[in-house]
């Protein structure tokens, strides 16, 4: 079975000497929320970016990727992009912020082996980021404190370094975050970055991206999830995702606030003739999934999945009728997901644009479902399409 390990034993002729791997996310409710300082819900699920890793003393980094053809090396001090590696820009980015902050490394070669479908929706890019972070502790032992180096980290009698606590997984997921908005150039905000550490297996993940705190509640055994992927592939650095964001920080100053988050519905509608069209619809929409969080919490909390799963109806309606970054193929998804007796709820997950579905489905029927839907997007699409039953994972390690 192909993993890191063995990628980096193919490459570099030895065993690593460190493996870390990190979790992509499920947004589960609160599309496009959290840049907006707002409310979302997400899994961590068993899909990984694993990385191998050993250090090296000339002072240079190199990574190859089973994922693609070209690898790239380049100097610890001085990460830059290079056009024929773009992969390699989110683990860089990590590598400049965490020198920002104070904290010191040299060199070393890593391999990366992903089970995440590239484009699908499901942060690749933020996992990545966190097995960087986790990689570079490993390697170079690390402690964080509010905003930079908090002092060098010792080793139990086992070998292991003491695990990451709440605040460390705080400022690991900001950092992580930074990489993405300074270095690769996607305005993205925390979502990603904190599902991928603060993920609990067979837990639903409540963020407050304006408080920055993290709440974690139990989702039944009797629910499964599937992720439907369109097939269409979402490039967000293309600039649809920081145009709606641009959208909504104008829906924000029109209306005389700091965030979106700070907008009640009632609110919205009063000053509507404040924003432009565009402007209406982005903020509709933001402001209606922070609503749909706060309901769809009551609704996890009391066990009535029905309900939920309705919120998550609602959800993809707005994203397709409002934020407009849905696209046909997930809109049929949802469509043939919503007539199959097994669900619950459906939307799209991520940022759009293509990507992928989440689905929540009756554990008894989990086969079915999957086994329908492909078939009927088939017949509709003539495309194949595997669905992906996915467990609720722990964070980052």
């Amino acid at each position: 079975m192909l993993d890191a390990k063995s990628v980096f034993k193919q490459h570099y002729g030895s065993a690593p000497a460190h493996i870390v791997i990190a979790p992509g996310r499920l947004e589960l409710l609160g599309n496009h929320t959290d840049y907006n300082e707002g409310l979302v819900m997400s899994l961590a699920i068993d899909k990984y970016i694993g990385m191998a890793g050993s250090p090296r003393p000339d002072g240079r980094i190199e990574l190859v990727s089973s994922a693609f053809s070209n690898g790239d090396q380049f100097s610890a001090d001085n990460p830059v992009k290079n056009p024929n590696a773009t992969w390699a820009d989110y683990i860089k980015g990590v590598l400049v912020q965490l020198r920002q902050r104070g904290i010191r490394f040299g060199g070393f070669n890593a391999a990366i082996h992903g089970t995440i479908p590239i484009g699908a929706g499901l942060s690749s890019s933020a996992a990545l980021e966190v097995a960087t972070a986790l990689m570079v502790r490993q390697l170079y032992p690390y402690a964080v404190g509010s905003t930079a180096m908090a002092g060098p980290l010792k080793r139990d009698a086992q070998g292991e370094l003491p695990p990451l606590g709440v605040q460390e997984k705080l400022v690991l997921a900001r950092l992580c975050q930074a990489a993405e908005n300074q270095f690769v150039g996607v305005n993205c905000g925390i979502l990603d970055q904190v599902s991928s550490l603060f993920g609990k297996a067979n837990h639903v993940i409540l963020i407050d991206c304006r408080e920055l705190s993290v709440q974690q509640t139990p989702l039944p055994g009797d629910v499964g999830v599937v992720v439907c992927d369109s097939g269409v592939k979402h490039a967000l650095v293309a600039g649809e995702y920081n145009d709606r964001r641009r959208q909504c920080e104008e829906a924000a100053r029109a209306l005389g606030v700091k965030s979106l988050r700070c907008v009640e519905p009632k609110q919205l509608a009063a000053h509507r003739s404040k924003l432009g069209d565009s402007q209406y619809r982005c903020a509709y929409h933001v402001v209606g999934e922070n609503q749909r969080v706060i309901f769809g919490e009551r609704a996890l909390r009391a066990g009535d999945f029905e309900q939920f799963g309705q919120y998550l109806y609602q959800s993809h309606e707005s994203s397709r009728d409002f934020f407009r970054n849905s696209c046909p193929e997930l809109d049929l998804l949802v469509e043939l997901a919503r007539g199959h007796r097994s669900c619950l709820g459906a939307r799209l997950t991520g940022g759009g644009f293509g990507g992928a579905t989440i689905n929540l489905v009756k554990v008894a029927e989990l086969e079915d479902f999957q086994r329908t839907i492909a078939a009927q997007f088939k017949g509709r699409t003539g495309r194949r399409m595997q669905p992906m039953s996915c467990r609720i994972v722990d964070g980052g390690q």
